[in-house]
């Protein structure tokens, strides 16, 4: 079953992998977040921020990417 904080945000960069990661259950809230990563750390060397759903057979799926996605 998904869980219900099914929207997650994936800051990595090239220096350091996964930097850091965030989870919410509105994905009103979720894409507030991930525009206001894109501001804070989108200056960072390699940045890249993902913001996917969890799907109820625990997938997940790309709803947005930076740079070169659906933002």
């Amino acid at each position: 079953m998904a869980d219900p904080k099914r929207y997650r945000l994936t800051l990595t960069t090239t220096a350091d992998g996964t930097a850091m990661d965030g989870r919410w259950s509105a994905l009103a809230t979720a894409e507030r977040k991930f525009r206001s990563w894109i501001g804070s750390y989108g200056s960072m060397p390699g940045a890249r921020i993902k913001l996917t759903e969890q799907a109820a057979d625990d997938t997940w799926a790309e709803l947005r990417a930076w740079p070169d996605g659906k933002a």
